[in-house]
C-alpha cells in the first residue's frame, strides 16, 4: 500500500515574519521577487514587506490580488512575472493559491504568507481554482508544494475575529474526512493512502481546536500574542495543511463546493461553509448524538455557523438545495472518498438533518 506525506520545504512561524523575506529568497537562492499581495496587507504592511528588500538593495516587484482565484486572476500575474524568480504570495487562502499556481505554470519557486490563519491552504500542493462569479471551478494538483511558509502570528492577532473562527471550522474538517478516507482506504491529494502520520496530526489538529479555539479567539479580539493562539495558527495552517493534504478529502469539502453554487451564501468564508459540511458528514455517517453535540456547541463557541439559516440559506427550497447537493457528488469531487456510496438524496437529508440537530441543542 502506498503512503505519501507531503508538506512545505520549511515552516516558519513567529511575530514579524513579514519583515524577514528577504531573507527567505535568500535561502532559496533567489534574486528577484513577483509579491501577490492582498489590497488590505498592502495598505497596512507595504513598508513592512518591502523594507528587507530595500535594505539588501535585492529586486521586487509587487502587484495586488484582484479578489478570486480564477484563470484571469492567474494568467494576468503570469503574464507580469517578467524575470522574477520566487514568487511570494500574502493574503488569504485565494491570494495564496493564486502564487502557487502563478510559480507553477511560470516554474518558479514558492513562498507563502498567510496573513489571516484562515483555511488551511498555505502549507498544500494545491491550488483551489473559481470562477470570475465566485463560484467552484476545479482543483488544480500542483507536482510540490511551497518551498517556505511563513507565517507573522503578530499580523494574524491584528486580523479579524472571524478570519480565525473561519480557519477553525476549514481545519476542523481534516480529522473528519481523513477518518473516512482512512475507513475507505481512498487515494489521498498527496497520491497515496492516509497515513499513521497523517489521522495522527489530523486528530491532534481536532483536539488543539477543541482545547484551544475559544482561548485563541479571545486573543485575536484583543489583539494579543498568546501560547492559545500560536498552536490554533499552527493547527489551522500546518497540522491541518498536512492532515488534510496527506489524510484525504471527503464529504465536508464537497457539500463546501456544492454549496458555493447557491449566490445566498456567496458571503460567507470558506471555513464557515465547510462548518456546515463537517455537520451534514456526520449526519451522513450517523454519528453518536453526544459527539454532534460537542462540535456543535464548540463551533457555536466560536462564532462559526451550524444551521442553514446562519448560512443564509432559511429561504432556499429543497430544489435548490438539492441542486448543491448533486454538485457535491459530481465525478470530480470528493464525496465518493466516503466509504459508503453517497447519493445527492442522502446529502440533502444529511444537510436537512444537520440542520435541526443544531436548531435543536
Amino acid at each position: 500500500m502506498l503512503t505519501i506525506i507531503a508538506s512545505p520545504g520549511s515552516y516558519i512561524q513567529g511575530p514579524g515574519e513579514i519583515t524577514r523575506l528577504y531573507g527567505c529568497c535568500k535561502k532559496l537562492g533567489c534574486k528577484r521577487a513577483y509579491i501577490i499581495i492582498d489590497k488590505f496587507i498592502y495598505d497596512n504592511y507595504k513598508d513592512s514587506v518591502s523594507s528587507g528588500f530595500e535594505a539588501a538593495g535585492a529586486g521586487f516587484e509587487m502587484s495586488v490580488f484582484g479578489g478570486e482565484c480564477s484563470e484571469r486572476e492567474i494568467e494576468k500575474h503570469s503574464g507580469a512575472i517578467g524575470e522574477c524568480d520566487v514568487v511570494i504570495g500574502i493574503g488569504g487562502g485565494k491570494t495564496l493559491d493564486c502564487a502557487k499556481a502563478v510559480a507553477y505554470h511560470m516554474q518558479r519557486q514558492t513562498i507563502i504568507v498567510p496573513t489571516a490563519a484562515s483555511s488551511d491552504a498555505p502549507c498544500s500542493r494545491l491550488s483551489v481554482i473559481y470562477n470570475d462569479d465566485g463560484s467552484f471551478d476545479k482543483y488544480l494538483p500542483l507536482p510540490k508544494n511551497p518551498d517556505i511558509v511563513a507565517v507573522d502570528t503578530r499580523i494574524i492577532a491584528n486580523a479579524p475575529a472571524r478570519f480565525l473562527a473561519s480557519g477553525m471550522g476549514d481545519a476542523l474538517a481534516t480529522y473528519y474526512e481523513a477518518r473516512a478516507c482512512l475507513l475507505s482506504q481512498s487515494q489521498t491529494m498527496a497520491g497515496g493512502k492516509c497515513s499513521q502520520a497523517a489521522i495522527t496530526l489530523a486528530r491532534l489538529c481536532r483536539d488543539t481546536l477543541l482545547s484551544d479555539g475559544k482561548k485563541a479567539l479571545l486573543s485575536v479580539k484583543d489583539k494579543c500574542c498568546t501560547p492559545a493562539l500560536e498552536k490554533i495558527v499552527e493547527a489551522n495552517t500546518y497540522l491541518s495543511g498536512i492532515g488534510f493534504e496527506s489524510g484525504g478529502l471527503a464529504a465536508a469539502h464537497a457539500v463546501h463546493n456544492g454549496l458555493t453554487s447557491l449566490s445566498e451564501c456567496h458571503h460567507m468564508l470558506h471555513g464557515e461553509k465547510v462548518t456546515f459540511g463537517v455537520l451534514t458528514q456526520l449526519a451522513l455517517e450517523n454519528a453518536p448524538d453526544e459527539e454532534l453535540k460537542k462540535i456543535v456547541m464548540f463551533c457555536r463557541d466560536i462564532g462559526l455557523p451550524t444551521t442553514l439559516s446562519e448560512l443564509g440559506l432559511s429561504n432556499v427550497d429543497d430544489e435548490r438545495l438539492m441542486s448543491a447537493a448533486k454538485l457535491a457528488c459530481s465525478q470530480e469531487d470528493t464525496m465518493s472518498n466516503m466509504p459508503f456510496e453517497v447519493t445527492a438524496d442522502d446529502v440533502l437529508s444529511a444537510m436537512r438533518l444537520a440542520d435541526a440537530f443544531s436548531r435543536s441543542v
